[in-house]
């Protein structure tokens, strides 16, 4: 064991917790993950404090919520105000690496992002700024200027690129920061070898019960693909023992957001629903964090840098989230009660089809802010108070006690300690043209970021 262990961190694109097998909730197949969970400590709610794709990693890299480090919105570039997980790691001596999806180079989503400032502290690099084409999945290697292609589907040939850089490890006596981001689950669904789609019957999936009609195909698709990363994940795994590195290295495996398919009527990401807000989090050091244990304390995305930081025995960087490595050595310890989640920004609403955009949902505002507890979740658009949960009692989320007298005194605990998140970070709760403004952002008439360059040859649903 060591005193400094490399770190490999993974996530994936739009997995929710319940769609992993160790949250025993739906019936999908993840083996290594599930064994993965079993040699280290599980938290039952890690919540993507705003989740969508780069509110998320910019809120992972920088440890800022998203109205602090202006990464309220898809698209965006994140700014230099704030030193990175990656840029902090450097400093302390480690080999960095970023291979798979980047999605915080601005709007120009085809074009290479560029060695130096913009890669954040990353070295070594293999990544695309934005990519969901997974049989024809495009990117950059370090310093070489053509646009390469991953052979086969990128999320196998991503775990290639990882296991070979642990491989070349060997001799090395630098740590490492390793990230990898996956792009699935994500949508288009259906794109997975046919092999993992042969291992679920489509017929049988049924939706959940607090969803209506959709699209079963593209959840068949959902959980082939989460499958297929389960498969890959345990091959990065296999690689980390066989390189003698398995001792020495944290290894983190998560999710950016997750994905409401169908559930409450909406589609996608960026719903205040655990569908969408709680991923997976599995964390790992063998001899530092014990074997299957449970956290005893929610923890957000914002938790993530600093926690890494302190698991690591590096100095704290000023952050809006909380070292949570304490937690994570001894997981009886409640490290904190509540986290905070929110979207400032509302790009749009998916309406129950999934495809037409809508300005708001049943005539509310969805500037939202709110917590999630091990047992509740509290939320609040600029209409008001909006949905309180027992999710310990209600797991589905199915009854809203928001107006429940009863659940008055519950309500207005969780509601001032929401304020107080919001104090802690400066948050002033404001209708999203005031961060379109702070921040310079120019959005179309439905909120979506304009001069978004897209690929000219999309993958298909």
């Amino acid at each position: 064991m060591s005193a400094t262990p490399n770190v490999l961190f993974v996530f994936a694109d739009q997995l929710r917790a319940s769609a992993v097998g160790c949250y025993h909730d739906e019936p999908v197949r993840t083996p290594r993950i599930d064994r993965f969970a079993e040699e280290g400590v599980l938290f039952p709610v890690a919540a993507s404090c705003t989740p969508l794709c780069g509110p998320y990693r910019a809120s992972l890299l920088t440890g800022m919520q998203a109205v602090n480090n202006g990464a309220v919105v898809n698209d965006l570039r994140l700014g230099d105000a704030h030193e990175t997980l990656a840029e902090r790691f450097a400093k302390a001596g480690y080999d960095t690496a970023y291979i798979g999806k980047w999605h915080l180079d601005g709007p120009d989503r085809i074009s290479p992002v560029p060695a130096g400032r913009r890669r954040r502290g990353f070295a070594y690099w293999a990544a695309a700024n934005f990519e969901h084409n997974y049989t024809d999945s495009k990117y950059y290697r370090d310093q070489q200027p053509e646009r390469l292609v991953w052979p086969g589907y990128d999320a196998q040939s991503q775990a290639d690129d990882v296991i070979a850089f642990l491989r070349n490890r060997s001799g090395s006596r630098a740590p490492f920061l390793a990230v990898l981001s996956w792009g699935p689950p994500h949508n288009p669904y259906r794109m997975v070898p046919e092999r993992f789609l042969q291992q679920y019957d489509k017929r049988a999936i049924q939706p959940r019960p607090n969803a209506g009609e959709f699209p079963l195909e593209d959840l068949w698709g959902y959980y082939a693909q989460t499958t297929f990363i389960d498969e890959q994940f345990g091959r990065i795994l296999d690689a980390l023992k066989d390189a003698g590195l398995e001792e020495s290295t944290l290894v983190v495996f998560t999710s950016d957001h997750g994905d409401m398919h169908g559930s409450h009527g909406v589609y996608k990401k960026g719903w205040p629903w655990d569908e969408s807000l709680r991923v997976p989090m599995i964390a790992r050091w063998p001899g530092r964090i014990p074997a299957g244990a449970r956290a005893q304390f929610p923890i957000a995305t914002v938790d993530l840098m600093p926690t890494l930081l302190g698991l690591c025995g590096l100095e704290p960087q000023a952050a809006d989230g909380v070292d949570c490595s304490a937690g994570m050595i001894d997981p009886t310890r409640a490290v904190q009660e509540s986290v905070l989640i929110s979207n400032p920004c509302p790009a749009h609403v998916l309406d129950t089809r999934g495809d037409d955009m809508v300005p708001d949902y049943k005539g509310r505002r969805m500037e939202y802010r709110g917590v999630r507890t091990l047992r509740h979740t509290y939320i609040e658009t600029l209409d008001g108070p909006w949905l309180l949960y027992d999710n310990v009692q209600d797991p589905y989320q199915l009854r809203n006690l928001v107006d429940s007298p009863e659940h008055a005194q519950l309500r207005e605990q969780l509601r001032t300690d929401m304020w107080e998140h919001l104090r802690k970070v400066g948050d002033r709760f404001e209708p999203k043209e005031a961060y379109y403004s702070r921040f310079g952002i120019d959005v179309d008439e439905k909120g979506l970021l304009k001069g978004v360059i897209k690929n000219p040859y999309p993958a298909t649903n």
